[in-house]
């Protein structure tokens, strides 16, 4: 009967590091999963726009409409502490364009870096 115990418990164990080697090994990206990816971009040739949002203190955001619904609601400046808007029409327009460009790319959630809007020029004030 003992026996039989360590058996079992050998083999439950002998499972567990074999389902825990297929999950790792499985981790990293290959070039298949990426083919994959863009083949089932639901966005790619959605109806995207953009509409520039005046602000109470003279500064904008923006809303990207996915397919006439409000997909991105942005009053605020992104990755940014603070409660402030762009500065101009054209800079939450430059976001917004960069914004877009990787929801085509279904790049989701489609984050925007300090360095990104430092690269657009967006920063001012």
């Amino acid at each position: 009967m003992k026996g039989k115990v360590i058996i079992i418990i050998a083999s439950i164990i002998f499972l567990l590091l074999v389902c825990g080697w297929l999950l790792w090994s499985k981790t990293s990206v290959t070039e298949e999963d990426v083919v994959v990816r863009e083949e089932n971009n639901p966005y790619k040739e959605a109806a995207i726009k953009t509409v520039i949002l005046p602000l109470v203190d003279s500064t904008f955001g923006y809303d990207i409409y996915l397919n006439d619904a409000v997909l991105i609601h942005q009053p605020l400046r992104p990755g940014l502490s603070g409660n402030k808007g762009f500065a101009t029409e054209e800079d939450a327009l430059k976001v917004a364009e960069l914004v877009i460009k990787k929801i085509r790319n279904n790049e989701m959630p489609p984050t925007v870096t300090i360095q990104e809007l430092q690269e657009l020029n967006v920063l001012q004030n």
